[in-house]
């Protein structure tokens, strides 16, 4: 049996720690996630899931689930709210029968714009608390070490996933005097 290289005093501290940070970190996203959809009518798994669906081009329900953190169900049916306010299409690939996949309709990808254009018309804690941070450094935290606690977790696929969608938001939108506007194509 491997001896551990760490007291259990030490995981147990790290544990909770991580716990409550994490805890105390999603209440303030949760808080300025909700504001900043509400007045969309959606709730926080269907913008998830609009927004997975915005960066992957037609995922399966299962690419949703895993990279929204939902279990299958849950990203099914909320999805399927979604392709009732024709937000969302689902479909089957010809060379795939037995996955669902979804894409954004075009009343989607214009929805998933303007809630992008509109991002900072709502208060946002989670910005300003990372600001003292931002103006020492001169730039945002980075959250390196959660990244690679949450890459051994969930693995490259689910890190890739993460990465791409910050891309795309970088190479679709362009930002001058402080709002945010779709690049067209």
């Amino acid at each position: 049996m491997n001896e551990r290289e760490y007291t259990m005093k030490e995981a147990m501290l790290f544990s909770q720690r991580i716990g409550q940070l994490s805890k105390a970190l999603w209440k303030a996203v949760e808080k300025d996630w909700q504001m900043w959809i509400k007045p969309y009518d959606l709730n926080i798994n269907e913008h998830h899931i609009l927004w997975i669906s915005y960066h992957l081009r037609g995922a399966s329900i299962s690419d949703v689930a895993k990279f929204g953190v939902m279990h299958v169900s849950t990203a099914f049916n909320f999805s399927k709210k979604l392709e009732e306010r024709e937000l969302l299409a689902f479909s089957k690939r010809d060379t795939d029968k037995r996955n669902t996949y979804v894409e954004l309709t075009k009343k989607g990808e214009d929805l998933m714009a303007e809630m992008i254009e509109n991002y900072h018309e709502t208060p946002h804690s989670v910005i300003d608390g990372a600001m003292p941070l931002r103006d020492l450094y001169g730039k945002f935290p980075e959250f390196l070490d959660v990244m690679c606690v949450i890459r051994n977790i969930y693995g490259d696929d689910f890190m890739e996933i993460f990465e791409a969608s910050f891309k795309n938001i970088e190479e679709k939108f362009s930002e001058e005097n402080h709002i945010i506007e779709a690049i067209e194509n």
